[in-house]
Order: C-alpha cells, then structure tokens, then sequence
C-alpha cells in the first residue's frame, strides 16, 4: 500500500516490489562498436608505421628529399598520435581520461595540420627564406598556440565525468561533460582556421613545378579533412550518449585517414611500384615538360 522512490542508481523491477541497479552504458572496448572502432585505430597506428618505415629505408631518394622529408617525419608522427588519441574516447569514462582526451586530440592535430601547413608554405617561399630552422620553429609555435588552450580550459572548466540519467529511465549513461561549450570551440575553431589557411595556401601554389610541389596533395587532403569536421559537429550535437563519442571517433579517424591517404598514398606508390619514376631525371623531367 505504499510507494517507495528508488535511489538515483536503480530502477524498479518488473513486478514493482523492489529496485534493482540500473544497465550503465558507455562505449565499451567489449561492444562490437568499440572493437570495430579500436581495431581501426590500431590499424591506422600500423598504417603510419608502415609508411614511416618505407620514407626511413628511402629518405636518401628524390622524391623523399624533394617533398621535405623532415616534415614528411614529423607528419607521420602526429598522424600516430592522432590514430591513438581516438583511443582514449573509448571505455568507462574517468577523471583523467575526460580530460586527456580533448586536450590530445587538439594538440595531435594541431601538430598535424601546422606541419602540412609549413609545408605549403615551403612550397610557396620556394625553400629560399623558409629553412629548417623557422619550420620547426613555425610548427613548434602553433602547437603551443593550441596547447596553451588546452591547458586554459582545464584549469577553469574541466570536461568531467557524468552519470546521465535523462536518456533513458532503466539506464544510467556515463559520459564526459564539456564543461565549457566555448573552450571546446575554441579548440576546433583553431584547427578549423588553420585548415582553411592551409587549404588557400595549397590552392594558391597547386600550379608550381611537380618536382618540389605536394599542394595539389595538400589542397585534396584539406578538403577531406574539412568536410569530414563540417559534418561531424551537426552529428556529434544530434547523438545522445555513446554515440557522440563514437561520431568523434570516427570522425578523427577519418579525417586521419584521409590524410594519410591523400598524403603519402600517391609517393608510396612510386616509392614501391614505380621506381624508375623515383629518380632525379623523371623528376626533373616532368618539370621541363610542364
């Protein structure tokens, strides 16, 4: 004859005579969303490594040389780091994971998107004003851009971890808070701007010499990687729960792939493939024709 509310963390049972917990959902390593999305990182991981390995065993050829190997180094390392940022959206949420996770993607991509953005500048200065020195020193500098909004929108809002209960009544969804809407645009706002920058750069010099020009590579990639973060914010803001961060997840590891693809795809082609076109006279050769 009377009525007794469960606490937040439970759910009446069927026959309404006791509570029982209530199902907890996240974006577990053990659903098949989870595996597939794991699997996919550590794929893409593998992929780096693999391309990183082939420009190592072949740096001394021209078309490593002729497309700033440095940087070609540097961009594979953060296109590593970007696969497994992804890692860290997947599983139960934490305190420190909530936190690591944004901060490491902002910063991974940063640095992935300054290098290729260094690059088209090489290309456009024409490697006469733009050395070594103010390349690492270009790509150190925006990083620490980005780093320093990470660590701003740490210290005043902290992304947190959180019980949901709105979604469903007989679950509990655990999910990471961003606290600050604004700090989190910030952050896509800044690779967003230098995408673009890098993007009209590109198009500017996709018409320069074949035999030191990446831009018409670069200009491909960036629309890829743009149009895969235009739609990835109407996704990510529409999906409740795990799914927002499966969006991001695989909009990370496309975006990703994308690069990687649309970047060392076509060299490691001739690197493997076509050898006789890696010489310094096809090179040179395809230049005079142009």
């Amino acid at each position: 004859m009377e009525c007794t509310r469960c606490p937040v963390d439970f759910w009446s049972s069927p026959q309404r005579d006791h509570c029982v917990p209530k199902k907890i959902e996240f974006l577990s390593y053990h659903d098949p969303l989870g595996i597939c999305l794991t699997v996919t990182s550590l794929l893409g991981t593998f992929f780096c490594a693999v391309v990183l390995g082939i420009f190592i065993y072949h740096r001394r050829t021209p078309i490593v040389r002729a497309n700033n190997s440095e940087l070609s180094f540097q961009l594979l390392f953060s296109l590593k780091l970007c696969f497994m940022c992804s890692l860290l959206f997947i599983g139960r949420p934490r305190q420190w994971t909530c936190q690591l996770r944004h901060a490491t993607f902002g910063i991974s991509f940063v640095l992935c998107v300054s290098c290729i953005l260094v690059k088209t500048m090489v290309v456009l200065a024409v490697f006469k004003w733009f050395g070594a020195v103010q390349q690492r020193g270009t790509v150190f500098t925006l990083t620490c851009i980005q780093a320093a909004i990470c660590t701003a929108w740490l210290v005043s809002s902290s992304p947190v971890p959180h019980k949901n209960t709105k979604y469903h009544n007989d679950k509990i969804v655990y999910e990471c808070v961003v606290d600050s809407t604004v700090g989190f645009a910030v952050l896509l706002g800044y690779i967003g701007l230098l995408a673009i920058l890098s993007f009209l750069l590109a198009f500017l010099a996709r018409n320069l010499p074949d035999n030191f020009n990446e831009a018409k590579l670069i200009t491909f990639s960036m629309l890829i990687f743009c149009a895969v973060w235009v739609a990835f914010v109407p996704a990510y803001i529409s999906s409740p729960g795990k799914y927002a961060d499966a969006v991001e997840v695989f909009a990370i590891l496309a975006s990703s792939f994308g690069l990687l693809v649309a970047l060392f795809g076509p060299k490691c082609y001739i690197i493997l493939l076509r050898p006789e076109r890696n010489t310094k006279k096809a090179i040179m050769g395809r230049s005079i024709t142009k």
